[in-house]
């Protein structure tokens, strides 16, 4: 396993929020993050590849198991957890592991992992672009079914952070595809790179807010390994019901890869995006990061060891004539 500077890094950050609560004064955080944000998206939109987007549109069968996977199975499974939380829908550990659920998926990752185990690449893309598109519209929908009558949650003031802080940017973006798209697929690794820094600085902001209010005292032990054991479950529920439907749907071992890399994936760069355009800059977003955090690490070494499982199969042999 290679080392992951992302997650090093974010487990720094929490603990550097641990022991400097308040956070260093000179930095304006909320309007970095903010601006960040907006590029986030911006680049988003100049890096999605017409050519690419269209190679995996055809496949239609899969673009439907993994959407419906990421959007309806998911958040419903979070509704068996109901019973396991004292107050039900209105705890807020339960409404972080419903954000997780609600969660489009990753981009990157699932385009790397999906390349190493030799799957179906060009379908993966296309969902993967797909998913973070109509996350900006289905996490907020899905959160304001629990939180339309939490002081936490405006409906009317997230629609219009989601504008200005996502929407407009990802336009802006693709309207000047075609003059700068290249550049910004060329100096993709850089735009990956400021991506995760925005990520990092949202997470510290999250959780020096968190410290500093003591929001943790009432998240125990206890809790954390609960939160843990339910999204090992759902991942693992989710993966292996995926291999199951993929072979009663009959799809090749390529199509059966794109589809379980894909359908499983959870993406943090949205979490951490979302949890500040939903909540702003409330001390309960760190709370709200926890559990998708906790997913993001597991994802990726589990994923990471089962196509590298994939990628050491045996090619497929053509009948001799």
């Amino acid at each position: 396993m290679k080392f992951n500077g992302f997650i090093a890094a974010l487990l720094f950050v929490i603990l550097l929020a641990w022991f400097l609560p308040e956070g260093p004064e000179v930095l304006p955080l909320k309007f970095i993050t903010d601006i960040g944000i907006g590029f986030i998206f911006f680049f988003y939109g100049l890096k999605l590849s017409p050519a690419e987007f269209k190679a995996g549109f055809y496949n239609y069968r899969i673009h439907i198991l993994i959407q419906l996977t990421t959007y309806i199975a998911f958040p419903l499974l979070v509704l068996a957890f109901i019973p396991f939380f004292e107050g039900g829908t209105g705890s807020s550990l339960w409404l972080a592991l419903f954000f997780l659920g609600s969660l489009p998926s990753t981009v990157s990752s699932s385009i790397v992992m999906v390349s190493l185990a030799r799957g179906n690449l060009p379908t993966a893309i296309f969902n993967a672009s797909l998913s973070g598109l109509i996350g900006i519209i289905a996490t907020p929908l899905w959160m304001s079914v629990f939180m339309a009558s939490s002081s936490q949650f405006e409906f009317g003031a997230v629609v219009q952070k989601l504008v200005i802080q996502i929407i407009l940017p990802l336009v802006i973006g693709l309207s000047l595809q075609k003059y700068l798209g290249n550049i910004a697929r060329k100096n993709s690794k850089k735009i990956s790179l400021f991506d995760k820094s925005v990520i990092v600085l949202i997470v510290y902001s999250s959780f020096s807010s968190a410290f500093a209010s003591e929001l943790f005292s009432t998240v125990g032990l206890v809790d954390l390994l609960k939160l843990t054991l339910m999204v090992t479950a759902l991942f693992f529920v989710v993966y292996f019901g995926l291999g199951v439907v993929s072979r009663w749907m009959n799809l090749s071992t390529e199509d059966e890869i794109t589809a379980k890399f894909c359908g499983t994936k959870k993406s943090l760069v949205h979490g951490s995006v979302m949890v500040k355009v939903i909540f702003g800059n409330s001390a309960a977003n760190a709370l709200y990061l926890l559990p998708i955090m906790l997913y993001h690490i597991l994802q990726l070494l589990v994923i990471a060891i089962f196509a590298e499982g994939y990628r050491k199969r045996l090619p497929t042999k053509t009948p001799e004539l």
